[in-house]
């Protein structure tokens, strides 16, 4: 079961940086806030990238999850 209930997913697997995080981008702008986005990715380097990136954005990186050869990003809407 997953730790966090997300309001949408983003599936980036199998892309790699920097697509994850535009993408993201663009999902997020039109959320309001308080919605979760999961993003699953296959690209490790979104683990450095997507806290950086809700540190600048307003916005809350809630962790990620590991799952069957991908890992779920979790991000809160600020």
């Amino acid at each position: 079961m997953a730790e966090h209930q997300a309001n949408q997913v983003l599936d980036t697997r199998g892309m790699s940086c920097p697509m994850p995080i535009l993408k993201a981008k663009k999902i997020l702008k039109d959320m309001a806030p308080g919605q979760v986005l999961e993003i699953m990715g296959t690209d490790v380097g979104t683990r450095n990238d997507l806290p950086a990136f809700t540190a600048r954005s307003g916005d809350e990186y809630l962790g990620e999850e590991q799952r069957d050869g991908y890992i779920s990003f979790f991000v809160k809407k600020g």
